[in-house]
């Protein structure tokens, strides 16, 4: 999604939302992300009087940010993804999926994460997951993040199937948005 993203090219617009818009991008953030709301990491994300802007993207992307800096995107009928900075901070608050040592480079390209990739011996599924969830993807013998995907198949049936592609890779270490910490 953001491999060719760049400030200059891809967004189109920026528009401060009103207070009752940012209560519900909010609450929609809450609702998905539940541990940001039992430590109060989302008063300290999205204050109550902070100016929210929504940059509009290509693709029908919009991408929430605070002070210029990119906090979550989503597309038109996909949930709220954080980016990988936010997750680096606050890496509890999505579910986890690792991968083994084989599949970092194709990940690290962009490439969707196929079934094998999350069920070789190196790979571990640490929550349980249905399919259309918003994952953090990590790699083996690695601390922090590298990937956010979506699940094509909950991980059951990446389990059972171990066939095909299991996480569609969304925002990745070193693409266009990663290479954007603010947008202005």
């Amino acid at each position: 999604m953001f491999r060719k993203f760049s400030k200059q090219e891809s967004v189109s617009s920026f528009a401060q939302v009103k207070t009752s818009v940012q209560r519900g991008i909010r609450a929609k953030i809450v609702e998905q992300y539940p541990m940001l709301e039992e430590g109060g990491t989302i008063d300290v994300l999205i204050p109550k009087k902070e100016n929210v802007v929504i940059a509009k993207c290509e693709g029908k992307v919009e991408i929430v940010c605070v002070n210029n800096v990119p906090l979550f995107y989503k597309t038109r009928d996909t949930p709220y993804f954080p980016t990988l900075r936010l997750l680096h901070q606050y890496p509890q608050m999505m579910p986890k999926l690792r991968v083994d040592t084989g599949a970092i480079k194709f990940v690290l390209s962009g490439a969707n994460i196929m079934c094998p990739g999350l069920t070789s011996p190196g790979a571990t599924i640490h929550d349980e997951v249905d399919a259309e969830t918003a994952v953090a993807i990590y790699a083996e013998n690695k601390e922090h993040a590298l990937a956010v995907g979506f699940t094509e198949l909950s991980t059951e049936d990446i389990r059972s199937v171990n066939k095909g592609v299991g996480v569609e890779t969304i925002h990745y270490l070193n693409d266009g948005l990663w290479k954007a910490p603010i947008l202005e």
